[in-house]
């Protein structure tokens, strides 16, 4: 079976930074909060969000009772999507992927506000074979579930599935399923591990 790679987004392919959008949603709210960043972040309604609990509509009626914002849905959206910045090194080594016919998938906790914004701005994200949200799946990695997802779309399992992320609980959770992964701390080190697993796995 030809192996798939598996690539987390966020911090994987595109950088983040919430205080970005944290900064321009203050500026337009009468609740000054403190540490906004961390609450658009990390917030138990971002988890409800991405989880597909809250839709994008309630997600904002939300944040907007908590903060006082002014604006609109479609100007909340825009700061909070536009928070991305995207990593070359791992675009590049996606695209050499694809020009070797390796099949990739997007595996990400993330929202509907977020994915339509990279879409738009980031013509790398069409090149994907599949894509398993967190927010369609209605479960979010480390959950079985969304690891389930993933199988499924593929038709690929154990041994035959590389996993690209950065956050340890989730490679984890990954490998427990017989997945062959590496924690990205750096391209050349995720690029290393990629090759190694490409060549062994030719070579099986």
């Amino acid at each position: 079976m030809v192996p798939a790679v598996v690539f987390d987004l966020g911090k994987v392919l595109v950088d983040f930074d919430y205080s970005i959008a944290a900064r321009k949603v203050a500026a337009r709210s009468s609740q000054q909060i403190e540490r906004l960043d961390h609450f658009l972040s990390g917030s138990p309604l971002l988890a409800q969000y991405e989880s597909g609990t809250l839709t994008s509509r309630q997600f904002f009626s939300e944040v907007q009772k908590i903060t006082g914002f002014q604006g609109g849905a479609d100007e909340f959206a825009n700061y909070f999507a536009d928070i991305f910045a995207p990593m070359p090194d791992m675009i590049e080594l996606h695209a050499t992927l694809r020009k070797k016919n390796v099949p990739t998938y997007i595996f990400s906790n993330t929202n509907e506000i977020a994915v339509g914004h990279i879409r738009r701005m980031y013509p790398f994200f069409s090149g994907f074979d599949g894509y398993i949200l967190s927010y369609e799946i209605g479960a979010m990695k480390p959950q079985a579930k969304i690891y389930e997802a993933l199988e499924a779309m593929s038709r690929r399992h154990s041994r035959h599935l590389f996993y690209i992320d950065d956050r340890a609980e989730n490679v984890e959770a990954g490998a427990a399923r017989g997945w062959q992964i590496v924690l990205h701390e750096t391209p050349q080190k995720t690029r290393a591990a990629v090759e190694k697993f490409l060549a062994t796995h030719n070579g099986a």
